[in-house]
């Protein structure tokens, strides 16, 4: 099956081979893989999990199919699926616009009226990310039923990705001034925006775009926010990581262009 997959879509597929269908479920579960294919003498079992994206789940059905007209049993069973209100993700994946627009508009709006006040824009960043994150996730899970997972990691996640945007904005403005401001919106909508993986996962992206985009806060916060919705949890730990690191530059460059701002008016 390997060298099939191989054949058709040469470089396409990063296959791992598993000793029981037990661990094939288990690293579709814990976001080591997009799905599996479990092979058995009574027959097949296709493993999926849609919450990682619908394109997954849609190609795994349709090799499920060919094993069929092959003359093999086939069985499905999806471990994380999208709710009955949402079967297609479309609230998750339209999430990417209003992350993007809600770091950089209260990144803007901060600095223009907390010009020279950069403990009171970080505190502000924190709190409009803090309620935005709140809102966001309550109107996924209990306005369109988007998901009905942990509530609470998932307004984490949608925080997270608002900080992060946020702060590094407000920090690339406070060290180049109102160029900072048209960089950062620049890269968030025109680079992170598409490189994110909102609506299909990373793996969909060529790579090593989609790779690169997991670095960037859009597309660390998508995969921590899937991974609250559907997953528990699971696979989170790296995208945490980017975004901490997002948010960490962007305070040390606040506090950096303060000091600037300091040495200059004691110079002068």
């Amino acid at each position: 099956m390997t060298d099939q997959l191989e054949t058709a879509n040469p470089g396409a597929f990063e296959t791992t081979t598993y000793d029981s269908a037990d661990e094939v479920r288990d690293a579709v579960e814990n976001r080591e893989a997009i799905g599996g294919v479990s092979l058995s003498p009574e027959g097949a079992t296709i493993t999926t999990a849609a919450g990682a994206g619908t394109p997954y789940a849609t190609m795994l059905t349709q090799m499920g199919a060919g094993l069929e007209q092959s003359g093999q049993s086939v069985t499905y069973q999806e471990v994380a699926p999208m709710t009955a209100d949402d079967p297609n993700g479309a609230g998750l994946n339209a999430l990417g616009l209003p992350l993007v627009f809600g770091g950089m508009i209260s990144g803007v709006l901060l600095s223009t009226v907390l010009k020279n006040r950069p403990v009171h824009k970080i505190l502000g960043s924190l709190g409009i990310a803090i309620f935005g994150g709140a809102a966001v996730a309550a109107v996924l899970q209990f306005g369109f039923h988007s998901t009905d997972g942990n509530y609470w990691l998932l307004a984490a996640g949608v925080s997270l990705g608002i900080a992060a945007v946020s702060l590094t904005i407000l920090g690339l403005e406070s060290t180049l001034g109102r160029a900072g401001l048209a960089l950062g919106a620049l890269v968030m909508m025109f680079v992170a925006n598409p490189l994110s993986g909102m609506t299909a996962g990373a793996a969909w992206l060529p790579q090593p775009w989609g790779a690169i985009g997991q670095l960037l806060p859009l597309g660390a916060a998508s995969t921590f926010i899937r991974s609250a919705a559907y997953f528990d949890g699971a696979g989170a730990g790296t995208a945490l990581t980017v975004l901490v690191c997002w948010i960490v530059l962007g305070l040390a460059l606040i506090v950096l262009g303060s000091l600037r701002r300091r040495s200059s008016s004691v110079a002068k």
